[in-house]
């Protein structure tokens, strides 16, 4: 896993430190473990974790400087991309937002011993917004949804001025098309599409800067969200 992530991480433009490193593959070897008693993640090989997810994560420290921002990671499943995020960038604050009791309860018990120190909730997106609207920097996502409707979970996080990166694979241009009027409607622009190698694959992230307040409206139930996106 070290060893991936240490010829993977140029490609990409970064450098971390040894215990950085460590720190990334002591979370890797926690996650393969509990993997084995509850489903976290379909990839089970070390040098897999290390590209899939980890370098995968990390790409868009390439484009978007974290330190010392307020980071929300909706969707985060397993804890990416804000775990390892956390570990490359320790002055972002991070809070890690999730649906799924046991997903949440595992990381709050693993992130301590790998030196993350992050805010844990099990909620539901278009819930916990209610009380935290537009009050974080950057909101990330990966694989969670299509853009359209992850766009409507995402965006109300945001602070004007703020961005939401949305991590995508090969459909990324189609689905930024796709959502591009949903965007606008929840007061957000797309500024770019980035593209990164993941070991033979080209991976992508949706660029959305927030430029002015989401209307109250949004987010709706999720069910009206896939009912009827935007």
């Amino acid at each position: 896993m070290k060893e991936t992530l240490a010829a993977g991480l140029p490609a990409l433009g970064l450098t971390l430190t040894d215990g950085q490193l460590d720190r990334l593959c002591q979370f890797g070897q926690l996650l393969l473990e509990q993997n084995q008693v509850m489903n976290l993640t379909a990839i089970t090989e070390p040098r897999a974790v290390a590209e899939l997810h980890f370098l995968d994560s990390l790409a868009l420290l390439q484009w978007e400087d974290l330190r010392g921002k307020a980071v929300i990671d909706v969707g985060c499943g397993a804890g990416f991309p804000g775990t390892p995020l956390a570990i490359a960038v320790p002055e972002l604050k991070l809070t890690l937002l999730d649906s799924l009791q046991k997903r949440i309860r595992w990381l709050e018990t693993v992130l301590p011993q790998v030196g993350v120190d992050a805010t844990c909730v099990a909620a539901r997106a278009e819930e916990y917004v209610a009380q935290h609207r537009e009050q974080y920097d950057v909101a990330v996502s990966r694989a969670v949804a299509r853009l359209n409707l992850l766009s409507e979970l995402c965006l109300p996080y945001v602070k004007v001025g703020g961005k939401f990166l949305a991590l995508k694979g090969a459909m990324a241009q189609e689905e930024a098309d796709e959502a591009r009027k949903a965007i606008e409607t929840l007061g957000g622009r797309i500024t770019g599409i980035w593209e990164y190698p993941v070991g033979d694959a080209v991976h992508r992230i949706v660029a959305v800067e927030k430029v002015r307040p989401t209307p109250k409206a949004y987010p709706r139930k999720f069910a009206k969200i896939k009912q009827n996106p935007l």
